[in-house]
């Protein structure tokens, strides 16, 4: 998988993605980033800016979340100040030949590339975004320098990327304009950290043409994206689309390898557990644990913490058998910390 950052060099040489080291690939067709290729909201009136052939392969430019509202030298004021309406700059739609209500759209996802850098911010308490809102009043951001594979956080931190779309998903059937913040049986933003390089995500057709979009790429995301936000990064997206007429599904599945650790391998962590009769509650004591333990630990301001936990911390449903409290568990890895 490619992870470089840089431009399209527009060129359609055979490659062969990182991921799984074995799917070569040529791009057929190219769409950048420009208003002609991006719509803000699902709707099934759209037409397709392309229309592609079973197992045609596409790059794909994303814009960032927020729309270029934002840049590299953004700071808390200017995320404090970002519009959420809309967000989610899609690049599409993309409609796949022959695709019919009831087939299966099978979306290889073959390379990611970043442009070097992103952000990760939680907004002001009093918009209600993120997952604990009434604990930060007041807006921050990071803005990361992505080099290769890793992002550069604060205090010497280096945070493993594995990209993937946080949006990615078809037209749904139903008529009119449809927000892109909540995902749907068709998929959209998901919001998924596993549908990295090499991995296979089916999507149920619901409309003629399924009508393709991507959008919202990561840099990398903990399990949750406590803050509201990943690493967000304008990114190129190289995927293969492919109808399969003989596989029908209600909503998304998936095929992937990981990383399931930020490394791509077991390694010590650092837990902390939530546990409450509601599991969303749990997921908060869970969370509030890990950003007391980074404060107190590693020398991070609380608003660090909290943006280190939706960037790099992973959520786990330990259990929810034992009436009436279930457990919740937050994980930090080791690695991402300078030795001492």
């Amino acid at each position: 998988m490619t992870r470089t950052d840089g431009g399209d060099d527009g060129s359609d040489e055979l490659r062969t993605d990182g991921g799984s080291g074995k799917r070569e690939y040529t791009v057929d067709h190219h769409l950048s980033d420009a208003e002609r290729n991006v719509h803000r909201a699902w709707d099934n009136s759209l037409d397709p800016i392309l229309t592609v052939d079973d197992g045609d392969v596409v790059r794909f430019e994303c814009r960032d979340a927020v729309d270029r509202q934002l840049d590299a030298e953004s700071t808390a004021e200017d995320f404090a100040n970002v519009s959420f309406d809309p967000v989610h700059p899609l690049t599409g739609p993309v409609a796949v030949e022959g695709a019919e209500p009831g087939d299966t759209i099978q979306v290889d996802l073959l390379d990611f590339q970043h442009k070097g850098w992103g952000y990760t911010g939680f907004m002001p308490g009093e918009m209600g975004l993120g997952l604990l809102p009434e604990d930060f009043p007041e807006a921050d951001v990071h803005v990361w320098d992505l080099q290769g594979d890793v992002g550069r956080f604060v205090n010497g931190i280096e945070v493993p990327l594995d990209p993937f779309p946080g949006v990615i998903g078809l037209a749904p059937g139903e008529d009119g304009e449809h927000d892109t913040l909540p995902p749907r049986s068709v998929g959209g933003n998901m919001d998924v950290k596993h549908m990295t390089a090499g991995s296979t995500v089916y999507l149920p057709v619901e409309v003629a043409g399924g009508l393709f979009s991507t959008a919202d790429c990561h840099a990398a995301q903990g399990d949750g994206e406590v803050c509201v936000t990943g690493i967000e990064a304008p990114m190129f997206v190289t995927a293969r689309l492919s109808l399969r007429t003989d596989m029908s599904i209600e909503q998304p599945q998936f095929e992937t390898t990981g990383p399931f650790t930020p490394t791509g391998r077991d390694e010590p962590m650092y837990g902390t557990t939530g546990i409450s009769d509601d599991l969303m509650e749990a997921t908060k004591k869970a969370t509030r644990h890990m950003i007391d333990h980074l404060a107190e630990n590693r020398g991070l301001t609380r608003g660090e913490a909290y943006i280190l936990c939706s960037a790099a911390m992973d959520l786990k449903v330990s259990e929810v058998v034992d009436a009436p409290n279930w457990t919740v568990s937050a994980y930090i890895p080791e690695s991402i910390f300078p030795e001492e």
